[in-house]
């Protein structure tokens, strides 16, 4: 699917979203960051909203999933309208079952590892998924500084899902800005979670193409 930009709208403006969307028409997906209080200690929005947000544009939901319970709430994501929906594994106790239900009501299936969350466990899972979300910052809040632990662990993971002849696409979440998009490009990310860099630009959109074209020539 080459280089995907999925700006977080978790540092858009609230109350003004329609709005901010309309501001990134360039973006590959919208990242949708719905968190519960439990699984970190930040609080957003749920399956409601973002039914709500699916009726005013026609690009790609990807939401990423902060919480408990991920089995039994994850499904009702993809009711909601996401074309993507990522629970985490610390949070999943069957993921397997949950990416094959995932699937099997019509949108991709992602797991998302924290920062300490190795991937090499889950190596076997990787076939039933379509996407795994590596974090480069701890989740929970928008605006943190990009760790560099996530590099290795995306080279980790890149090298198991050629070994194993998987088209697994690998996101990158955190601290995504022009000063970091290259390296994790070169270390085999090839979607972008980019919240604060895009919403704090002058242009949102100028700065979605700005960070696509950085991935590109880094990731050739």
């Amino acid at each position: 699917m080459g280089i995907l930009i999925t700006p977080s709208i978790l540092n858009a403006d609230f109350a003004n979203l329609a709005a901010e969307i309309q501001r990134i028409p360039s973006a590959d997906m919208v990242h949708l960051d719905v968190m519960d209080n439990h699984f970190v200690p930040n609080l957003t929005f749920g399956p409601t909203m973002i039914e709500a947000i699916s009726k005013i544009t026609d690009q790609p939901l990807d939401a990423h999933l902060m919480i408990t319970d991920a089995d039994l709430h994850a499904p009702t994501y993809v009711e909601a309208g996401c074309a993507s929906v990522t629970f985490h594994a610390e949070a999943a106790i069957a993921p397997i079952r949950l990416a094959r239900e995932i699937k099997a009501k019509g949108a991709r299936a992602c797991m998302g590892l924290r920062p300490a969350t190795p991937v090499e466990p889950y190596e076997e899972i990787l076939r039933e998924l379509d996407m795994l979300l590596i974090m480069s910052v701890e989740p929970g809040f928008g605006g943190q500084s990009f760790l560099e632990l996530a590099l290795p662990k995306l080279r980790t993971a890149r090298a198991l899902a050629d070994k194993h002849g998987l088209e697994l696409m690998l996101q990158v979440d955190g601290g995504v800005s022009p000063a970091t998009i290259e390296r994790c490009a070169e270390a085999g990310a090839d979607v972008f979670v980019a919240g604060s860099a895009v919403f704090s630009a002058a242009d949102p959109d100028v700065m979605v193409t700005h960070l696509r074209d950085l991935a590109v020539a880094a990731a050739s």
